[in-house]
């Protein structure tokens, strides 16, 4: 006797409400990581070179505020290349388009370790920034893509955390290895990293095909909207405080604090700790709030950056704050990468890839405006100063976009999850 199979409508739902592009349990776990690493190996590469400053501008025969524009020239690579990187690739499938921006990526920070002079490691700096916002931006929403809408913001958090896990192993491991073995070494660690990457992304992502309609035209369409650029300038400004301090932490640590050198890489280690916990929460604040997470995180950021000024002459506080400035910074990631792509539905990849160019605008914003107070004479609690300022302006911004984003009708967050899959549904 053959086996009936009744085919009701409840069983015809069941069948449809969970898409077979979705992945979970192991298999979203292992994906999750393959994209994750490719954030770890950027977080490295970023974030290592400002704990190894003052070995890099001793090698190069620089001062540190020379230096430190060595971060700006990564930063500007980063903000270029977002946008032009993931209008290239909008027709390739986004596995493919990530392992060819991760083999970029890899090649030119071995570039960089055998650059013979400063004029040579700014461009090749500037060259390792060019994939950085393209892989995330196309990661993420690749990410975003494995789990169903609710999931979303964590989805995003979650790859993001690889650039928080760097922060807490990767860079204080690198830093120390280039104090003992020449700075230059964190640039090979890369790249061995970026190889790692590349072969988990081929084996545990899966392929889809390129989204149907992309085009460079689309994609590049979301640089006409207005909301896509209040939301970017939200970014801009909110976190070019946080850069500022960041940029010279070590010089902070050491020369205000009174920190041995040779323990600044653990004092990194503080502050990627900072960022895992940041990147969780902030995940959930995104599938929270979109608007209300970034709004709470700049109040957040004005006074943890005060705070951090008025205590940078005792160790131990300074310290704490170091863990709350890498906490602070990472809430806010998940919500403006949402807001981003929620502000351009039809190019969700390249308005995703501007989060990391608003970021690295702010990285060189920062790094800049921390050089120039530094330089005026104020010292290195006048970036912490100066970053306070900035936060609040972010939150004006925010407030702002919010304003114009109820005006014009515009879903974003869960609201514009939920109106997707009623629209899919139908």
């Amino acid at each position: 006797m053959k086996p009936c199979h009744p085919k009701t409508p409840k069983d015809s739902n069941v069948t449809t409400s969970a898409p077979s592009k979705y992945l979970f349990g192991g298999r979203l776990l292992l994906a999750i990581l393959a994209l994750s690493m490719g954030g770890f190996g950027i977080g490295v590469t970023e974030f290592s070179l400002m704990g190894l400053l003052q070995e890099g501008a001793a090698d190069l025969s620089v001062s540190n505020s020379q230096m430190g524009l060595m971060i700006s020239a990564y930063a500007i690579g980063v903000v270029i290349g977002a946008p032009l990187l993931t209008a290239l690739a909008a027709k390739i499938p986004r596995k493919r388009a990530v392992l060819l921006l991760m083999l970029f990526f890899t090649i030119a920070n071995l570039s960089s370790a055998f650059a013979p002079d400063y004029g040579t490691m700014l461009v090749t700096r500037f060259l390792a920034g060019l994939p950085h916002g393209a892989y995330f931006g196309l990661a993420g929403v690749l990410a975003g893509s494995l789990v169903p809408g609710s999931m979303r913001g964590r989805a995003i958090a979650w790859v993001m955390l690889g650039l928080s896990v760097a922060n807490v192993a990767g860079v204080p491991l690198v830093t120390r290895l280039g104090q003992l073995t020449g700075w230059r070494a964190m640039f090979v660690v890369v790249a061995v990293v970026g190889l790692i990457t590349m072969l988990m992304i081929a084996a545990f992502v899966p392929w889809h095909k390129a989204e149907a309609g992309a085009s460079m035209r689309r994609e590049l369409s979301a640089l006409k909207n207005v909301q896509v650029w209040m939301a970017m300038g939200t970014g801009i400004v909110g976190f070019g405080g946080f850069f500022a301090v960041y940029s010279y932490i070590s010089p902070t640590l050491t020369e205000e604090a009174g920190l041995d050198i040779n323990l600044v890489p653990w004092a990194l280690a503080l502050y990627g700790l900072g960022m895992v916990v940041g990147s969780l929460a902030g995940g959930r604040l995104a599938d929270w709030s979109i608007f209300g997470s970034i709004k709470l995180t700049n109040l957040i950021m004005v006074a943890a950056m005060l705070v951090f000024a008025a205590v940078t002459s005792w160790i131990v506080p300074t310290l704490i704050m170091v863990f709350v400035l890498g906490a602070v910074g990472s809430l806010l990631i998940p919500s403006l990468q949402t807001l981003l792509m929620d502000s351009a539905p039809h190019a969700q990849s390249l308005a995703a890839s501007l989060n990391h160019s608003a970021l690295n605008v702010a990285n060189a914003l920062g790094a800049a405006l921390g050089a120039a107070v530094i330089s005026a004479g104020f010292g290195y609690r006048a970036p912490s100063i100066v970053g306070a300022g900035l936060a609040v302006l972010g939150f004006l911004l925010a407030w702002a976009t919010q304003i114009r984003a109820k005006k014009i009708g515009l879903l974003v967050g869960s609201e514009a999850v939920a109106a997707r899959e009623q629209a899919d549904s139908k």
